[in-house]
């Protein structure tokens, strides 16, 4: 692997990728963070070499390196998921890359459903901790250890000084921001009640099909990583309704801008 996260490094570079401090993720229906942004460079994944393609309409697939609030960034709109037939490796692929470029901290968003139901449409969550139903670990792979630790600690994957941060700006700002924990399933297909209630259960707050990979990646980097949920449904098996993916689409783009002000904020504080 380490040979193709070369080759990708060394094509943008020439690119004009330089040295970014701070790499962000954006989920499902968060893209606008992208308009704050002063574009240096974007390139699509499909001309980065060895790089995934994103397959899911509503991610763009665009790689852009910019400034924001005085930082070099880099921003990944939109993700890749393990249920669009990826691997673990490929779905991580881009953090590792992120991380050759230069940066030392990862910023995450995702949308989410609500298992808590003190938890409601359009509020944001800040993950704490994290449980893994993904069947798998993007470390599990022979020559992990050339990369990184292969035991990688995940005592605290969450950077405790970056949520401190949200949740200050948070009240600065009157944004109600819950913390939870946030449980990573598969997918594609939504769950089915008696899921939901075992993912009660079992503690989470909040469920996606996200994120929770290029954390532990980002861990496994030593970069200092933190993550919002735009909560866009609300998961109670006693009164499930069926899914509209326009409808959570639309709740995502509707909190955004509580979102957008949180890493705003943050940025300029790193």
């Amino acid at each position: 692997m380490m040979h193709l996260i070369e080759e990708t490094t060394d094509y943008l570079k020439e690119k004009g990728f330089d040295n970014p401090e701070i790499g962000i993720i954006l989920g499902t229906g968060l893209g606008q963070l992208i308009n704050h942004v002063e574009i240096i460079k974007e390139v699509s994944y499909n001309h980065i070499p060895n790089f995934p393609t994103a397959t899911v309409e509503f991610h763009k697939g665009k790689l852009i390196y910019g400034i924001l609030e005085g930082k070099k960034v880099i921003v990944m709109q939109g993700r890749f998921h393990i249920y669009e037939g990826y691997s673990l490796q490929d779905v991580t692929y881009p953090v590792r890359i992120m991380k050759q470029l230069g940066i030392s901290t990862l910023l995450v968003s995702n949308a989410s459903g609500a298992l808590n139901l003190n938890y409601k449409k359009g509020d944001l969550m800040l993950i704490e901790d994290h449980i893994n139903l993904q069947g798998g670990s993007p470390l599990a792979f022979k020559g992990v250890e050339l990369l990184g630790e292969r035991f990688t600690d995940m005592s605290a994957p969450y950077n405790q000084k970056i949520n401190t941060l949200f949740e200050n700006i948070a009240k600065t700002h009157h944004i109600k921001l819950h913390k939870g924990i946030y449980v990573s399933v598969v997918g594609p297909q939504l769950e089915t009640r008696a899921e939901y209630r075992m993912l009660k259960l079992i503690g989470a707050d909040a469920v996606g099909m996200s994120t929770v990979p290029e954390i532990i990646v980002a861990n496994h980097l030593k970069l200092k990583a933190a993550a919002v949920s735009v909560l866009t449904d609300e998961c109670d098996p006693e009164n499930l309704k069926k899914v509209n993916i326009s409808e959570i689409i639309e709740i995502a783009s509707k909190a955004e801008s509580k979102m957008i002000i949180l890493f705003k904020e943050l940025i300029k504080t790193l």
